[in-house]
């Protein structure tokens, strides 16, 4: 290979494959919560739309556990597979809202409470 095709070859590669690596050092921002749960649809009604329209948003994967009762919110069935493992990670599976935020499949950072929701927005843009 000469030269120029080498390098050629390199720079098409690190453009290809940097997209894939970034996609999987992406941020996900956890939502667990229940559908009976009060304090969660205090959460929903005073915040849930700002965060959706934020310039943050855009740049996290956003995913709700949101169960039919709030004690079902910790059961794997609610789960999405690739984030299975993170309810082991976590010392207490009860509470909501509880907000997560998970990089490469490790918890970054675990808040409980719908008040919690400043600390998790500070570390998002932290993160980002």
């Amino acid at each position: 290979m000469n030269r120029r095709a080498f390098l050629a070859a390199g720079l098409l590669s690190s453009t290809v494959l940097a997209p894939a690596a970034e996609a999987s050092r992406k941020l996900t921002v956890v939502y667990i919560g229940g559908w009976d749960c009060e304090p969660c649809l205090r959460w929903k009604n005073n915040h849930k739309a700002q965060w959706v329209a934020s310039p943050e948003y855009k740049k996290v994967q956003w995913v709700e556990v949101d169960a039919p009762k709030l004690k079902e919110a910790y059961q794997v069935r609610y789960w999405p597979d690739e984030l299975k493992p993170v309810i082991e990670q976590l010392p207490r599976k009860s509470g909501t809202p509880r907000f997560l935020i998970v990089r490469d499949g490790k918890v970054l950072q675990n808040q409980f409470g719908g008040g919690t929701w400043p600390i998790i927005l500070g570390d998002i843009r932290k993160h980002i």
